[in-house]
Protein backbone atom coordinates (compact mmCIF):
# COMPACT_ATOMS: atom_id res chain seq x y z
CA UNK A 1 0.00 0.00 0.00
CA UNK A 2 1.19 3.33 -1.05
CA UNK A 3 0.45 6.67 0.90
CA UNK A 4 -2.52 8.05 0.11
CA UNK A 5 -4.25 4.77 -0.65
CA UNK A 6 -7.37 3.66 1.54
CA UNK A 7 -8.47 0.06 2.06
CA UNK A 8 -11.95 -0.14 3.14
CA UNK A 9 -12.18 -1.90 6.45
CA UNK A 10 -14.19 -5.26 6.78
CA UNK A 11 -16.31 -6.11 10.09
CA UNK A 12 -14.94 -9.77 10.23
CA UNK A 13 -17.65 -11.95 9.85
CA UNK A 14 -17.71 -13.61 13.06
CA UNK A 15 -17.81 -10.51 14.96
CA UNK A 16 -20.25 -9.86 17.70
CA UNK A 17 -20.13 -6.30 17.90
CA UNK A 18 -21.65 -4.47 14.67
CA UNK A 19 -19.87 -0.98 13.63
CA UNK A 20 -22.02 1.15 15.69
CA UNK A 21 -21.47 -0.96 18.89
CA UNK A 22 -17.60 -0.87 18.42
CA UNK A 23 -18.06 2.88 17.60
CA UNK A 24 -19.90 3.17 20.94
CA UNK A 25 -17.63 0.84 22.53
CA UNK A 26 -14.24 2.96 21.58
CA UNK A 27 -16.10 6.51 22.97
CA UNK A 28 -16.87 4.57 26.43
CA UNK A 29 -13.34 3.47 26.60
CA UNK A 30 -11.80 7.19 25.98
CA UNK A 31 -14.38 9.24 28.05
CA UNK A 32 -13.17 6.50 30.93
CA UNK A 33 -9.78 7.26 30.42
CA UNK A 34 -9.88 10.76 29.93
CA UNK A 35 -12.11 11.17 32.93
CA UNK A 36 -10.32 8.80 35.61
CA UNK A 37 -7.15 9.12 33.87
CA UNK A 38 -6.81 5.89 34.35
CA UNK A 39 -6.12 2.79 30.89
CA UNK A 40 -9.24 1.02 30.23
CA UNK A 41 -9.48 -2.08 27.95
CA UNK A 42 -11.23 -4.70 26.71
CA UNK A 43 -10.22 -8.41 25.64
CA UNK A 44 -12.62 -10.52 23.88
CA UNK A 45 -12.03 -13.82 23.20
CA UNK A 46 -10.33 -17.36 24.72
CA UNK A 47 -8.59 -17.08 28.14
CA UNK A 48 -6.38 -19.98 29.44
CA UNK A 49 -7.40 -21.59 32.51
CA UNK A 50 -6.85 -20.82 35.26
CA UNK A 51 -8.68 -17.72 33.67
CA UNK A 52 -8.24 -15.26 36.43
CA UNK A 53 -3.88 -16.12 35.66
CA UNK A 54 -4.29 -15.13 31.84
CA UNK A 55 -6.22 -11.96 32.16
CA UNK A 56 -3.33 -10.88 34.61
CA UNK A 57 -0.79 -11.65 31.58
CA UNK A 58 -3.06 -9.73 29.58
CA UNK A 59 -3.45 -6.97 32.06
CA UNK A 60 0.46 -6.59 32.10
CA UNK A 61 1.07 -5.95 28.45
CA UNK A 62 -0.97 -3.02 28.57
CA UNK A 63 0.48 0.47 28.20
CA UNK A 64 0.83 1.16 31.79
CA UNK A 65 -0.44 -2.20 33.91
CA UNK A 66 -0.41 0.62 37.33
CA UNK A 67 -2.90 2.26 35.96
CA UNK A 68 -4.95 -0.25 33.69
CA UNK A 69 -7.95 -1.70 34.05
CA UNK A 70 -8.83 -4.42 31.62
CA UNK A 71 -12.29 -5.80 31.41
CA UNK A 72 -11.31 -10.01 30.07
CA UNK A 73 -14.36 -11.67 28.21
CA UNK A 74 -14.81 -14.95 27.24
CA UNK A 75 -17.92 -16.11 25.87
CA UNK A 76 -17.31 -19.29 24.76
CA UNK A 77 -16.03 -19.66 28.32
CA UNK A 78 -18.48 -17.98 29.76
CA UNK A 79 -15.66 -16.32 31.71
CA UNK A 80 -15.22 -12.98 33.20
CA UNK A 81 -11.79 -11.33 34.56
CA UNK A 82 -11.98 -7.59 35.95
CA UNK A 83 -8.15 -6.73 36.60
CA UNK A 84 -6.95 -3.19 38.21
CA UNK A 85 -3.48 -2.29 38.50
CA UNK A 86 -1.70 -0.99 41.88
CA UNK A 87 -3.00 2.35 40.92
CA UNK A 88 -6.69 1.39 39.65
CA UNK A 89 -7.19 -0.92 42.72
CA UNK A 90 -6.91 2.54 44.77
CA UNK A 91 -9.64 4.04 43.03
CA UNK A 92 -11.85 0.64 42.53
CA UNK A 93 -12.05 -1.62 45.15
CA UNK A 94 -12.56 -5.64 44.53
CA UNK A 95 -16.07 -4.97 46.31
CA UNK A 96 -16.95 -2.44 43.26
CA UNK A 97 -15.26 -4.62 40.61
CA UNK A 98 -17.89 -7.71 41.72
CA UNK A 99 -20.78 -5.34 41.34
CA UNK A 100 -19.42 -4.27 37.86
CA UNK A 101 -18.76 -7.52 37.19
CA UNK A 102 -22.51 -9.14 38.14
CA UNK A 103 -24.29 -5.97 35.81
CA UNK A 104 -22.02 -7.24 32.63
CA UNK A 105 -22.80 -11.22 33.45
CA UNK A 106 -26.91 -9.98 33.85
CA UNK A 107 -26.69 -8.18 30.34
CA UNK A 108 -24.46 -11.14 28.75
CA UNK A 109 -26.81 -14.22 30.01
CA UNK A 110 -29.34 -11.72 28.29
CA UNK A 111 -27.56 -11.46 25.04
CA UNK A 112 -25.90 -8.19 25.30
CA UNK A 113 -22.47 -8.62 24.86
CA UNK A 114 -21.78 -4.70 23.80
CA UNK A 115 -24.63 -3.29 26.02
CA UNK A 116 -23.13 -5.13 28.96
CA UNK A 117 -19.26 -3.82 28.60
CA UNK A 118 -20.55 0.06 28.56
CA UNK A 119 -22.51 -1.30 31.71
CA UNK A 120 -19.34 -2.41 32.78
CA UNK A 121 -17.29 0.56 31.37
CA UNK A 122 -19.42 2.73 33.04
CA UNK A 123 -19.75 1.57 36.72
CA UNK A 124 -16.22 0.72 36.93
CA UNK A 125 -15.12 4.84 35.68
CA UNK A 126 -17.86 6.39 38.20
CA UNK A 127 -16.68 4.37 41.23
CA UNK A 128 -13.03 5.76 40.04
CA UNK A 129 -14.18 9.06 39.84
CA UNK A 130 -12.25 11.54 38.22
CA UNK A 131 -8.54 11.88 38.29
Amino acid sequence: MTVGDVTPLEQPVDSPFSTRQLLRLDEALRVADRVTGLNFSIYLGPLEDPSRESAEKLHAQTRDPRRAVLIAVSPEQRKLEIITGSDARKRISDRDAKLAGLSMAASFGGGDLAGGLMIGIDQLASHAGRA
